[in-house]
Order: C-alpha cells, then structure tokens, then sequence
C-alpha cells in the first residue's frame, strides 16, 4: 500500500494549482477544490512516505465539523465529492492562524519546560505539570507561513504590524473560542478531550468564512477523557489520538526540523501505526466505522467525481 502522494490533475478553467504540505489544491474563479492527500508533515517538514488513508480521515472529520458549526460561522465548504475531496468558496486567507489552547501541552508544554511563561503574548502561570488546563483557554496565534516554520505571534504585534485588522481580529477572536467550545463538547460526547487546534479563517466579499480543516488530528489534539486525572494525579503522560507521537518518535530518533538535520525515514511498522492511529481517532471521535476507500485508480476516481461537481 503506498497512498496516495500527489495528485497532478488539469480541469476545464482551472485557473491555478497550489501544492500545500498536505493537500493539493485547485484553484478556480470562484471555487477551490482541495483534495487531501496521504502525505504527512511534522515540524513543518513533510515526510518521505505518505500514510495510507490519511487523507481520507482528515478530509471526512473536516467536513463533518464543518457542517456541525455551521451555526457558529459561514465556513468555505459547499460540497465534499469524494472520500478525498472538498469544494467550497474561493476566499483571501488571513495571514494568521489562531491557535487555542485549553491545556499545558504540546508546543506551549516545550515551551514552559525552558522557563518561559509568557507565549504569542498571553501569560501561562507558575505550578503547571504537562497536560494540566489552564485557567481559561489561551488563543496563541501564528503566522501563516507559504513556506518554512510558522512563528508564534502575539495580538499585539498583528495589530502593531496590520496583518489584521483590529475589528476582524476580533470577530476572529470569538469565532476561536465558540468553535473551541463546540469543539469539547462534541468531544466530550465521545469520552475525549479536545486538548488544543487551530483554525484558520478567510474573506470573501467583505464576510468572513471559517476556511481550511477543522478539529483534524492533525490540526488538533486529543486526551482520552477516561483516566485523565488519574494520569495527572501520578504525573503519568496521557493517552492521546494526535500528531504528537509521530513528533516524538522523530524526536527520539534526531530531527526537530532544524537546520541541518536529516529526515529520518519511518519503516513500515510505524507508518501502518500512523495509519491505524489515524483512523482510531476517526472512529472515536465521529462514532462510525471507517470504511476504507479502495487504492486502485485513485486518482482517476478523484478527477471523475470532481468532474460532475465543477
């Protein structure tokens, strides 16, 4: 099984092609269509081998919970015409992501760890061990880089350096912390904590879209809810469904996408862990089986279904 690595298709006014770390992306007057694809990417660094059935899990989480915070607000998609695929609204993307954090984890855990209590602005207080929640949620924005590492930024610097506006900045402020909230309800339903995500929002005339993938494993990080404060009362690491194991396990074996540093390759063991953690956090967290989408002419079947909803 080699998943599915790239697409490289041609369409009827097409007007552009992106190839992100992890989706390709069609550009059209009006409309994007996305397909996610199996590639992989941890520390900004796009993996050597892509993981079988990825993007078929992040691209149906995605549309999903785009459609279940619909109420909260407008989101890009309009369709979504195969396993791999969603089409939606064509918008400009604010050159940020919010990133909102509920627990001591993560980024901001390796953070504190140095002895830094102050990340993208926003104060983290003294006491806190790994995975703890902190007080109330922290929004710890980044910038959207085209190409490299995103930075961590503060509201006041995206403010002071007008990459958005203070009004929009705002909006976007409480779209993050309803969608969050929505986000760890449904969750909670499913015994797991939504631990920290991202989400990333556009414009189109003059309104603003939720854009992009939503509360995905690999935009956002989950605790089992069973045995959380047990875990915590002992200082034992939590059980998790999210990217981190695979940071980890590059960690372990010499590479942080630093400059210099060789791109370790993932033997077939592990990817076929990758891929069975992937769908285990599909089915915990949308509580339906997956169902596998056969690998014989992928690409053929993506460009057919694509075709009928242009």
């Amino acid at each position: 099984m080699l998943g599915l690595k790239e697409t490289n298709l041609k369409f009827p006014n097409q007007t552009g092609f992106y190839r992100g770390k992890v989706r390709d992306v069609y550009h059209f007057e009006d409309k994007l269509v996305i397909v996610a694809s199996d590639r992989l990417s941890a520390f900004d660094v796009v993996q050597p081998k892509p993981i079988p059935y990825k993007g078929q899990v992040l691209n149906q989480i995605a549309t999903e919970f785009l459609k279940q915070t619909a109420d909260i607000v407008p989101n890009w998609l309009t369709s979504a015409p195969d396993p791999n695929v969603a089409i939606g609204h064509k918008c400009e993307a604010f050159k940020v992501e919010m990133v909102i954090r509920g627990y001591l984890s993560g980024h901001a855990w390796r953070e504190y760890k140095l002895g830094k209590r102050i990340i993208c602005g926003e104060k983290m207080p003294d006491g806190l061990k790994e995975s703890d929640a902190f007080p109330k949620p922290i929004i710890t924005p980044t910038t959207k880089a085209s190409e490299g590492h995103d930075e961590d930024i503060s509201k006041a610097e995206i403010l002071a350096q007008n990459i958005v506006s203070k009004q929009d900045y705002e909006q976007l402020e409480v779209y993050t912390h309803a969608l969050y909230k929505r986000g760890q309800e449904i969750a909670a339903k499913q015994g797991l904590i939504l631990v920290d995500t991202k989400y990333e929002f556009g414009k189109k005339d003059g309104k603003i879209y939720l854009i992009d993938e939503i509360h995905t494993p690999d935009s956002s990080r989950y605790f089992y809810a069973d045995g959380y404060a047990e875990l915590q009362a002992k200082g034992e690491s939590q059980r998790q469904l999210s990217k981190e194991f695979v940071r980890q396990w590059l960690i372990e074996n010499g590479f942080q996408g630093k400059e210099g540093q060789k791109v370790p390759e993932m033997p077939q063991d592990f990817i076929d862990t990758v891929t069975n953690r992937y769908i285990e956090l599909y089915e915990k967290i949308i509580g339906k089986k997956f169902i596998k989408q056969d690998y014989t002419e992928i690409e053929k079947r993506i460009e057919q279904n694509i075709l009928v909803h242009l």
